[in-house]
């Protein structure tokens, strides 16, 4: 049986032979819900790229190698035309909203990866069409069985569940098409490519980083909302699911920490990393992969040096040249820079002021590591490095960071709200 599966039906239509049937997978309001499950009723399914032909006995002996196969290898898979796919490794993770490609070697996904006339074992493939096929329950075990592009969805499902997949060297046809017009390439790529923006949305992909090194990016920008709403108990909601800040978040985090430090040295402006900053700083040298903001403190004698920071603590929220946003925080006396008026990731700073050689502010929030501290800490300030950067931070970072979090908070890493959320109920 046959069944071409489409999110609409074709247009202009397309007439289908005897023994062929249309699976329209998108939802209407007047009609049943689409349920191809149950229009599969065969042990196997061939998943076929459009143009394939039909290979004497290649499905049956895809369908051999298979049922031969250890119980790990779910998928087979065979090319389509002249060019052999790429077998790459896979790794998925999630908790870092990231996938990871790279080359396939021997052994990788805990088979033998040379090739034959099994095939090798890959966990994903890229630059080439093929058939795949698997066991129908297996499909449609699947949260997104025929979400496309189909080899990037199943890949992604199957290395979350530790299934293999094997390459076979033998290759079905490619039918001959007429060539296609630069208008019709554009938009082939343009559908193409927000087919796999969709995919890597549903499956949450915000990173991929493939084999070569270059980066697909699927979150966050400086022109859009962040990822995360307004945090409340200082538990974002991705850390109730089980994740870290997606990458794309940490990356605006960076670059707006990098221009904040930037600004304040030209200006003269003295400041240090505070808070989960500088403890991010002491552990890894970079922000903390649970935070959501940056903290720094500051001299509240200083304010007016900077003319950002001036407008702000006038009450004129001010985008500087590169479209970052200075504004004083609702929440009470302090500062807040945002990554763009869009995206409110931010950079909370914290002016300080000496009294009889304590540090203290006008604005305490209640956070359990919102204390005074001695000035003796900022006696000098000294250079850290931090987000790509190098920064300034108190002069002792561990006896700063012990009296504000307690003995041993540089190696003994914990949640912002442990009483919410603690590090190992993941």
């Amino acid at each position: 049986p046959v069944l071409v599966a489409a999110d609409t039906a074709p247009y202009p239509p397309v007439p289908l032979p005897a023994g062929a049937e249309l699976l329209v997978l998108r939802p209407e309001p007047h009609l049943p819900p689409p349920r191809p499950e149950l229009a599969v009723r065969t042990r196997h399914v061939a998943l076929v790229p459009d143009g394939a032909r039909a290979a004497p006995g290649l499905l049956e002996r895809m369908r051999d190698v298979l049922e031969s196969s250890d119980g790990a290898t779910r998928v087979v898979a065979a090319p389509v035309g002249p060019r052999a796919p790429r077998c790459l490794a896979l790794r998925v993770e999630l908790r870092a909203w990231t996938a990871r490609y790279g080359p396939a070697t021997d052994g990788a996904n805990g088979a033998n990866g040379a090739a034959g006339a099994a095939g090798r074992s890959c966990a994903a493939l890229e630059g080439a069409p093929v058939v795949l096929l698997l066991r129908a329950r297996d499909l449609f075990a699947l949260p997104f069985p025929l979400a496309r592009p189909v080899p990037a969805a199943l890949a992604l499902q199957a290395a979350l569940r530790g299934w293999h997949l094997r390459l076979l060297p033998d290759a079905f046809p490619l039918a001959r098409r007429p060539p296609v017009s630069p208008h019709g390439r554009w938009k082939a790529e343009a559908a193409a490519e927000a087919r796999r923006r969709r995919l890597m949305r549903d499956a949450g992909i915000k990173l991929e980083v493939l084999a070569d090194g270059r980066q697909r990016w699927y979150g966050c920008a400086k022109d859009t909302p962040r990822c995360f709403g307004t945090v409340q108990a200082r538990t974002p909601q991705y850390l109730l699911g089980g994740r870290w800040t997606p990458p794309c978040c940490l990356r605006a985090l960076r670059d707006t920490a990098r221009h904040v430090a930037r600004q304040l040295e030209a200006a003269g402006v003295r400041y240090w990393l505070e808070g989960g900053s500088l403890l991010g700083a002491a552990r890894l040298g970079d922000i903390i992969p649970w935070d959501y903001d940056v903290d720094m403190g500051i001299y509240r004698d200083d304010v007016g040096k900077c003319p950002w920071l001036a407008a702000a603590a006038a009450g004129r929220p001010t985008e500087d040249p590169e479209g970052f946003l200075w504004e004083k925080a609702a929440e009470g006396l302090f500062y807040r820079v945002h990554f763009s008026r869009a995206n409110r990731l931010h950079v909370d700073l914290w002016p300080f002021y000496a009294r009889d050689g304590v540090m203290t502010k006008d604005t305490w929030l209640g956070h359990p590591q919102d204390v005074e501290f001695p000035e003796r800490f900022l006696r000098p300030l000294v250079p850290v490095a931090f987000a790509g950067f190098t920064a300034m931070a108190p002069n002792d970072a561990r006896a700063f960071l012990e009296l504000k979090f307690g003995p041993g908070a540089i190696e003994n890493p914990e949640y912002p709200n442990p009483a919410v959320k603690r590090m190992g109920q993941d």
